[in-house]
Order: structure tokens, then C-alpha cells, then sequence
């Protein structure tokens, strides 16, 4: 189980990386970029497959949004100076949270 949670975060690691080459793109008008994102996309979904072998669609899917909604927001915040107040920092705290009811409490968690 300890390899399916990993293979998550390795799934969730490329999309973050896709989806800061994304915005770093500019609209893919730059081509280096533009290849992170296909290569960060088509890394998080061949490592999403692996974890859909264990787990259930909408609990992995919760938790890879979940983690790399946090992820990207704290990518915006240090590569691209994006501000977070504190509205923001309470719903990712949120988030955190719900990962880890899920995680901790919930049945659905394994198959």
C-alpha cells in the first residue's frame, strides 16, 4: 500500500510540474515549457493508473486534486510570486484536512 501512496505522489509531483510549466508556457507560445507540460502531464497520468490498480477512482482522484491543488498554489507562491492571503491559506489548510480524514477515517480508502 506504502508503493500505491507513493506512485500518488509521484503522480501528483508531475502534474504540479506540468501544470507550473503551463502557466510558464505563455499560452504555449515558448517551446521548452511547452514540452514540460506534456512530459508533466504524461508522467501523473501513467503513475494515476497505477494507484487506480488499489484504490477507487473518486478517492484518488480527491486526494491527487487535493494535494496538488496545495502543491501548485505553493508553486505559484514561490516561482511566480503569486500572493496567498489568508482566506486562501484557511481553504488549503481545508484541503490538508480533508486528505487526511479521508486517509485516516474513511473505509473507502483501500479496495
Amino acid at each position: 500500500m506504502m508503493r500505491t501512496y507513493l506512485f500518488l505522489l509521484i503522480a501528483v509531483m508531475f502534474e504540479t510540474f506540468g501544470s507550473s510549466c503551463l502557466q510558464a508556457s505563455q499560452q504555449f507560445t515558448r517551446f521548452w515549457p511547452t514540452v514540460g507540460v506534456v512530459f508533466g502531464f504524461a508522467g501523473a497520468f501513467y503513475f494515476f493508473t497505477l494507484v487506480l490498480k488499489v484504490l477507487p477512482l473518486g478517492i484518488t482522484y480527491a486526494m491527487w486534486s487535493g494535494i496538488g491543488m496545495v502543491l501548485i498554489a505553493g508553486s505559484g507562491w514561490l516561482i511566480f510570486g503569486q500572493r496567498l492571503d489568508w482566506a486562501a491559506i484557511a481553504g488549503i489548510a481545508l484541503i490538508i484536512a480533508g486528505i487526511l480524514v479521508i486517509n485516516l477515517f474513511s473505509n473507502s480508502a483501500s479496495h
